[in-house]
């Protein structure tokens, strides 16, 4: 066996929630890895998402999912990096960082899915392979927790490493089995039939389950994962067919008026579909998204790496919004989202082990995703579509009637994608919904780089670029 290394090796010694830097190491497919049980390995999966290093760096930027979402965050321009100390994130704010292809910008994200890929593989592999899975050895919400994730992590693949939706197009290697010797480019096509049949295989075996740690995939989170993968794929009425399920199934309230301004730290907030109950014995710091963002927390926020709101964004929010309290001026000139997200203390890097948790997916998405599958379904459905905009901003602005005097799908799209992006500040959302919407930012002049600049969803600074490694060992990109 030879020493190149292909996506799929490089996840074969992280798999497990105990790895540490030292694991680093290439190694080749031949050697024995102790093998846990199923639980154990799917309990490693979404380790995963949440551990520093799993994009294969040491980089303080990197630590699973809510890294990258600070990545597509910066590059959609709603996070502005408007200070910069310690040089963290300055080459991906300027794009720099985005148009090498050897930068560790383009590495963190392709390492880490294609690790979170492996781990599920080796899950579904435990159970006898993709087809007639063998659950006597464990049970059908074990293996749909391995395809779910599969399916998760093509997605982003899939939203990050190309330029729009296009079915004949280039999209990334697809890799089902931990016996895959070599994998290939496939088309998009091929990616997002992968996508929809392991999560809608993970949605029907999901039937009835009764999650114990919201973490875990249950259906309705299986379910807002097809309906961001339908409305990528240009399927409005598909994604708003598993939005509505979402928000008829009557399981979680809209995030209420206090609840947006109170800090967005504790899992068991009613609206939150998916995320993670983080405790000081994880042993996080300073590499985790508290310790990127909360002036609050033991931060590069507190001490001059400020990530702030861009201004533009900033000044359209209406006065009547409360969501305008959820950014403050705690430093002179420099807005933070201190009022939404913050360690509960308020203190000053009183938070010096996290324990705030992470948030993924809250039931508020839906709405706006639902409006905008409306929406797009054309002006037959505008006052549906309106409706569903209404219903969620209910409860934020006081005065909706700007709502009802849109008077075009176009105009209606355009404002749901501004406030999807007032809303989703800070939670990876608006670089989903500028690239499936085809839309533009003009960023702000409290960048610290390309003021003013007008970017479109295309491109090419947007586009993450295959790591150079990764190009170089695989032959058959």
């Amino acid at each position: 066996m030879n020493k190149k290394i292909y996506i799929y090796l490089f996840a074969m010694f992280a798999i497990l929630q105990s790895c540490n830097r030292e694991d680093l190491l290439v190694k080749e497919p031949t050697e024995t890895i102790s093998t846990p049980a199923i639980e154990q390995k799917v309990n490693g999966m979404f380790a995963l998402m949440l551990k520093d290093g799993t994009g294969g760096t040491t980089r303080h930027e990197d630590f699973g999912q809510k890294g990258i979402d600070i990545f597509t965050d910066m590059l959609e321009s709603d996070v502005a990096l408007s200070r910069n100390a310690y040089n963290r994130y300055a080459s991906l704010a300027n794009y720099s960082g985005i148009l090498d292809y050897t930068s560790n910008f383009n590495y963190i994200p392709w390492r880490y899915y294609y690790r979170v890929i492996y781990s599920a593989n080796d899950v579904i592999n435990d159970f006898g392979g993709n087809d007639n899975p063998d659950f006597s050895k464990g049970s059908k919400a074990l293996f749909a927790q391995a395809l779910a994730m599969r399916g998760y992590a093509y997605f982003y693949l899939l939203q990050l490493y190309t330029k729009e939706y296009a079915p004949t197009e280039k999209g990334v290697p697809i890799v089902t089995s931990i016996l895959q010797t070599k994998s290939e480019m496939k088309k998009q096509s091929e990616v997002y039939d992968q996508i929809l049949s392991d999560l809608t295989r993970a949605e029907t075996m999901l039937e009835g389950y009764d999650r114990n740690n919201k973490i875990k995939f249950n259906q309705d989170v299986v379910r807002g994962l097809l309906a961001y993968t339908y409305a990528a794929m240009n399927n409005p009425a598909k994604a708003q067919e598993y939005s509505q399920k979402i928000i008829a199934s009557g399981n979680y309230p809209i995030t209420t008026a206090s609840q947006l301004t109170g800090g967005f730290n504790n899992l068991v907030t009613p609206s939150w579909i998916w995320g993670a109950d983080i405790t000081t014995d994880m042993g996080f710091d300073l590499i985790s998204w508290w310790g990127q963002m909360d002036y609050f927390t033991y931060s590069y926020q507190s001490v001059g790496d400020y990530k702030t709101i861009d201004n533009n964004l900033r000044l359209s929010i209406a006065a009547n919004d409360i969501r305008k309290n959820q950014f403050q001026q705690i430093v002179n000139g420099y807005w933070f989202g201190s009022g939404k997200f913050y360690a509960p203390a308020r203190v000053k890097q009183g938070q010096r082990q996290i324990e705030t948790d992470y948030i993924f997916m809250r039931v508020d998405e839906f709405y706006l995703l639902k409006a905008e599958s409306l929406a797009k379904q054309g002006d037959a459905f505008l006052p549906q579509a309106k409706q569903a905009l209404k219903d969620l901003l209910q409860n934020r602005i006081s005065d909706l009637s700007f709502i009802d005097s849109i008077t075009n799908s176009k105009d209606l799209l355009k404002e749901i994608y501004l406030q999807t992006r007032i809303e989703f500040w800070g939670e990876g959302k608006s670089y989903l919904a500028m690239k499936r919407n085809h839309m533009n930012v003009v960023r702000g002049q409290n960048h610290d780089a390309f003021k003013g600049l007008d970017i479109l969803s295309t491109d090419e600074k947007l586009t993450f670029k295959i790591p150079s490694a990764e190009v170089i060992n695989n032959p058959n990109l």
